[in-house]
């Protein structure tokens, strides 16, 4: 079965199979409103597409940050109704990018399995490039960053050629590193020095903890919003008139 936009989707089974997750977490999250109710095919079959699976994996990603169930409800019920499964990996993929070290030890065929398909030598070269992955001392060995992976397999189907993806990536990261010291810079006059003013009192550092455990994942919601308007906004200009 498709659904409108052409995508295979998944039953429920094989939804939790893909996100590595159970059936009773995929119903739970459903109650909880994490997740969109599914289409209803033939036989009242619930059919789940790519953007189920990509909620799911910001979801898990969320909870490995540290935020409680509820402070990732409120983080999702704050999301744009209209994401794309692509737009979804860009935000788990940010999320991610907070958490340093977060490369896993895997073998090609669990690689794969994550991937949700068959790799050859040229994909796995674009992914090493784009660092979502690099190889290990064995030949089917390789370190992979699970925040970027599934946004690497999407982009290893966009027909532009490699250097232009280095490119755009060089250009997102030095314009993040900028507004990353922004942050600090407003993070340090906000929280900082009140914290240090205090005489680091219990209560000040626990307003610290939480203030810190809660900002990132705020922070990177903004900016992938504002991203996106801006973006939209510049084709439009751009094309417009064309």
């Amino acid at each position: 079965m498709a659904t409108e936009t052409g995508q295979p989707t998944l039953t429920v089974d094989e939804l939790a199979a893909h996100a590595g997750v159970t059936v009773r977490t995929i119903r739970f999250y459903s109650t909880r409103g994490l997740l969109p109710p599914p289409v209803i095919g033939p036989r009242r079959v619930g059919h789940y597409g790519s953007e189920h699976l990509s909620r799911l994996a910001l979801v898990e990603e969320l909870q490995h940050q540290g935020m409680t169930l509820s402070a990732i409800e409120r983080y999702v019920a704050q999301l744009p109704a209209d994401l794309s499964a692509h737009d979804l990996a860009i935000h788990r993929a940010l999320v991610a990018s907070w958490a340093p070290g977060s490369a896993e030890k895997t073998t090609r065929a669990e690689l794969e399995r994550r991937a949700g398909q068959a790799l050859s030598e040229k994909d796995i070269e674009r992914l090493a490039a784009m660092n979502v992955l690099e190889r290990g001392d064995a030949p089917d060995i390789f370190r992979v960053d699970p925040g970027l992976l599934r946004l690497g397999v999407q982009l290893l189907q966009v027909p532009i050629s490699l250097d232009t993806l280095l490119a755009a990536r060089d250009v997102v990261l030095e314009h993040s590193r900028q507004t990353a010291k922004e942050l600090t810079r407003l993070f340090q006059d906000e929280v900082w020095g009140p914290y240090s003013e205090s005489g680091h009192s219990p209560e000040a550092v626990e307003t610290m903890v939480s203030l810190s455990a809660h900002m990132q994942p705020m922070v990177v919601q903004a900016l992938v919003t504002a991203f996106q308007r801006s973006l939209k906004e510049e084709l439009r200009a751009r094309y417009a008139s064309e």
